[in-house]
């Protein structure tokens, strides 16, 4: 079949406007920071994070999401919501700076001394405790000028406390992007390089999702759609392209899927082997992803796919 006509019926197409890049902005360098296990990836200075969010809009990537990574960490994770916290200033330089949309996540393991995702009582995580920092961690990030609040902490009621909270003090238009159905995966380990989060002691399976359940994962949904998100997430993608579609014939809302730091670490690391072709791999797999159903593709490959599409005839 001529490449004309296989263009012509294809089923699926990935565009740049599907995509959003993660971006890390660490309080603790000066320079940017490769990540190791994340080979093209960096931790950028809060005095470059507003060039590099500018320089991802201008090849057409309409969003970013934005984790920091501050200087100091407590119990608490107080400086998740500081007004001048590193993600709040960030915020501020990075709408000063370009027109891309930032969206904030929302978690409390950057921030906390011990790297777990919320309070803890003993060697437990404390629901409900919880839930009121991320009330207040909402409304920082949106009077910092956050676009969306995407909560990534898998608390049982956090979507509803934080649209509360956004709405109680003015945000009612701000939505929330939730981590519905974020698994406890084992492909989440560069990400945690380059995070600085990983938890000093246990894990965080008694929050996150089984990755033998699927069912469970319309569930949690459905609860935070009830609760009030406005787009509802899958992580990781890759081993859950069944949940993704699954998602998109059960929900209307937006779905979002998170090509996460493991899934393109393996590319990169079998790619440097001369073992797969780079590019070919990256984007069949990001239009995978999009054809099993997301409208919104979170991905470390961004950057490179939008150069790719951009050339694309």
């Amino acid at each position: 079949m001529r490449p004309a006509i296989r263009e012509l019926v294809r089923e699926s197409d990935l565009t740049v406007r599907d995509l959003v890049y993660p971006m890390f902005v660490n309080q603790n360098v000066r320079a940017p920071k490769p990540i190791a296990s994340m080979p093209g990836v960096s931790a950028y200075p809060f005095d470059d994070i507003g060039k590099e969010a500018r320089s991802v809009s201008e090849m057409g990537v309409p969003a970013i999401l934005l984790f920091g990574i501050p200087k100091a960490k407590d119990e608490r994770g107080s400086g998740a919501w500081a007004e001048d916290g590193i993600t709040q200033r960030a915020i501020r330089e990075i709408k000063a700076a370009s027109e891309v949309l930032v969206i904030a996540d929302l978690c409390l393991c950057e921030y906390t001394d011990h790297g777990h995702c919320g309070v803890l009582h003993g060697d437990t995580v404390d629901n409900d405790s919880t839930l009121e920092l991320y009330g207040l961690t909402a409304i920082s990030q949106a009077e910092a000028g956050a676009d969306i609040i995407a909560p990534s902490g898998m608390m049982d009621g956090q979507v509803k406390v934080i649209r509360e909270s956004l709405d109680d003090a003015g945000f009612e238009n701000v939505p929330i992007m939730s981590y519905s159905a974020k698994y406890a995966s084992a492909f989440y380990g560069p990400f945690r390089d380059a995070a600085e989060s990983a938890p000093r002691s246990g894990d965080r399976r008694t929050h996150q999702m089984d990755p033998g359940n699927s069912r469970e994962a319309i569930r949690e949904m459905r609860m935070d759609a009830e609760e009030g998100a406005d787009i509802l997430m899958i992580k990781p993608a890759l081993p859950y392209l069944d949940v993704i579609r699954e998602a998109r014939q059960s929900f209307d809302l937006p779905i979002a899927a998170y090509n996460v730091s493991g899934e393109y670490a393996m590319i990169k690391a079998a790619a440097a082997k001369g073992w797969i072709d780079h590019d070919r791999a990256m984007m069949e797999s990001l239009l995978s992803i999009k054809r099993a159903g997301a409208d919104i593709i979170i991905t470390y490959f961004a950057r490179e796919a939008a150069g790719l599409l951009e050339a694309r005839p």
